[in-house]
């Protein structure tokens, strides 16, 4: 428990963060990654570059100080914290590193007139604490999913047993245990953290399942990003018969059950984690309602699947809307965007439902407002970021 004194303290300093947070956690970050190069493969370099780690490392320090006091209001921002560093195999070692660069960080950006003595003590408290709280759940997470049928902890081998390409951007892995194991069991939702080595280099990335559980394989589908540096190695240099390590499926984005009408909205790539989720939910009578955006036919994977689907389930229904039209795409419901008017005349009837929205950043600031303009409870909408967490307003 931090001291009264400690809280107020850090509690003063969240006006500073409000309006310097953002340059403090950028200095951090290169502290971090100059002074302990072994961290670098636990982050993504476009993030860095891009800024979006900093924004978002910026946004959970500054709820961390308004909520010094009830870490409870903190809500679903810790289950995605920890779930993201459990996918990372984020260890409790690497907490002093950013303690210290965090530290650091603040004196040198407040400068010592503000980040005194008194401040900088209060921080390593809090910081403390949180991470203690963060180890703690982590490493629950680590035991239990280590414990149960065809769990493991840390990396494991997995070999590529098919190639499939899906899009012009997106292809899929499907991918074995090495050693003939039995599969840990997931959550349609779930993601896995993936580790290769490119150029001599150790990095990760997490991936949708983009699968159902079927005992046998797991299966992402990765879109091939401009200048990106593990999924244009994964699209070239991997192939059948190589092995990749994974870490076990994390993620608190997944499907809950109820008999209300299921709605799965999706953008490009987004699609990949509402595969699985569809999957479970056509076990079931649930309607569902799966609506899919993409620029055009020629990156829109898994139409097919999703038609066959369609044509053998009658609770499904499905609607693609394509931003452009080329020669030889097969017919879109709409061409342009998905916007309120469109999205309002595609949900059910009933705006009781459940649903679940994935795709680019803009993507997603369109549908949770749009979602909200046509009356579905935001106690009922549900998504997740490919990259760091973000606020969508």
């Amino acid at each position: 428990m931090l001291s009264a004194q400690h809280r107020d303290i850090v509690n003063a300093t969240v006006p500073l963060l409000e309006s310097g947070g953002e340059a403090l956690i950028t200095h951090f970050y290169k502290i971090l990654l100059d002074d302990y190069p072994e961290v670098r493969p636990l982050f993504n370099q476009a993030n860095q570059a891009s800024g979006a780690q900093a924004r978002a490392l910026a946004h959970g320090v500054l709820m961390y100080a308004r909520h010094i006091e009830q870490l409870d209001q903190l809500g679903d921002l810790v289950a995605q914290v920890i779930n993201k560093h459990v996918a990372l195999n984020i260890q409790p070692q690497h907490y002093p590193l950013v303690g210290k660069s965090l530290l650091r960080a603040m004196r040198e950006v407040l400068g010592a007139d503000v980040a005194t003595d008194a401040v900088i003590e209060a921080w390593g408290a809090a910081y403390q604490q949180l991470a203690d709280l963060l180890i703690g759940l982590e490493e629950k997470i680590y035991a239990e999913r280590a414990a149960a049928p065809g769990g493991w902890r840390g990396m494991r081998p997995f070999v590529v047993a098919r190639k499939e390409r899906e899009s012009d951007e997106i292809t899929s892995f499907y991918l074995r245990p090495a050693d003939g194991g039995e599969l840990l069991a997931f959550h349609p939702g779930q993601y896995i953290g993936v580790r290769v080595i490119v150029d001599g280099e150790d990095v990760r990335r997490n991936y949708s399942l983009s699968a159902a559980h079927n005992g046998l394989e797991y299966r992402i589908s990765v879109k091939c990003e401009p200048n990106g540096k593990v999924s244009n190695h994964l699209h070239e240099n991997v192939n059948e018969g190589d092995t990749v390590e994974l870490l076990a499926p994390s993620g608190e984005f997944t499907l809950k059950t109820n008999d209300r009408p299921l709605v799965l909205i999706s953008g490009g790539v987004g699609i990949t984690p509402t595969l699985a989720m569809l999957q479970a939910a056509l076990k079931t009578d649930r309607v569902v309602h799966f609506i899919h955006a993409a620029r055009n036919g020629g990156v829109h994977a898994f139409r097919k699947t999703i038609d066959e689907l369609a044509a053998r389930h009658p609770q499904l229904k499905r609607f693609y809307c394509y931003e452009e039209h080329r020669a030889g795409d097969q017919g879109a419901d709409s061409i342009g965007y998905l916007d309120a008017a469109l999205l309002d005349e595609w949900l059910p009837e009933s705006r009781d439902v459940d649903a679940y929205f994935l795709g680019p950043i803009g993507f997603m600031k369109a549908m949770k407002k749009h979602l909200k303009t046509a009356g579905v409870p935001e106690s009922q909408t549900h998504f997740e970021f490919f990259g760091p967490a973000a606020a969508l307003e």
